[in-house]
């Protein structure tokens, strides 16, 4: 028994997914091809795309979120850092950890309000409030003080752009054998080629591989 397969998270979990399956977004549509990809891969109007697209429920996949679980189960995680809080599914799956690992804290960022009133509602339905706090604003700036002395787990899952500049501002913090997970590993190869460049470099101080073209998985070695 876990708090990922019970009540009151389980059953909360199955009706978010299928919500995120469910859900569109006007602003995606209102998007030309070009001007989505231009933006994607902009290290400075991150915060005028996800506004427009803050109906997106970019949630990470059901299997990505039980990896997160069992990463963070097995590696003890007390202390885990998220970029891109969204409506809050893998924060559900990262704090569902902590409580069954005796507690700790999720630091998350959002910057869109809308989805940290709907992040903070699904995660206190979930029973798991406690374990979390969201932090309101750019990451660049939110992520850049007042973090735990040691890092055990960093989730990258925001603007795709940024994430190689959101490691740098945690990269000090984390501990060695901490790791980090960067969703969309896919679409890195496209908007964030820095990244997975600094992660895969044999002399960065990580190990790092790739899961099924979406996920990218490293491991701090110092």
């Amino acid at each position: 028994m876990t708090a990922l397969t019970t009540e009151p998270l389980a059953p909360l979990l199955d009706r978010l997914f299928a919500e995120a399956d469910a859900a569109s977004s006007p602003g995606m549509a209102s998007l030309s091809h070009d001007e989505l990809e231009r933006l994607l891969r902009s290290k400075t109007e991150y915060l005028d795309l996800y506004g427009r697209l803050k109906d997106l429920w970019l949630p990470v996949s059901r299997e990505t979120g039980t990896m997160l679980y069992m990463l963070a189960r097995s590696c003890g995680a007390k202390s885990i850092v998220e970029f891109g809080t969204s409506f809050g599914i893998s924060t559900l799956h990262l704090a569902a950890a902590l409580r069954d690992n005796g507690g700790g804290r999720v630091i998350t960022s959002e910057f869109e309000p809308s989805k940290i009133v709907r992040a903070r509602q699904n995660l206190a339905d979930g029973g798991l409030i406690d374990l979390v706090e969201i932090r309101e604003g750019d990451a660049l700036e939110t992520l850049s003080s007042d973090l735990p002395e040691t890092i055990d787990l960093l989730l990258l899952d925001g603007a795709k752009s940024l994430y190689r500049e959101v490691l740098d501002l945690v990269e000090d913090r984390l501990r060695p054998g901490a790791l980090v997970v960067a969703d969309n590993a896919d679409a890195c190869l496209d908007y964030c080629p820095d990244y997975l460049a600094r992660v895969r470099s044999t002399a960065s101080g990580y190990i790092s591989v790739p899961f099924a073209d979406d996920v990218e998985l490293s491991m701090r070695m110092s």
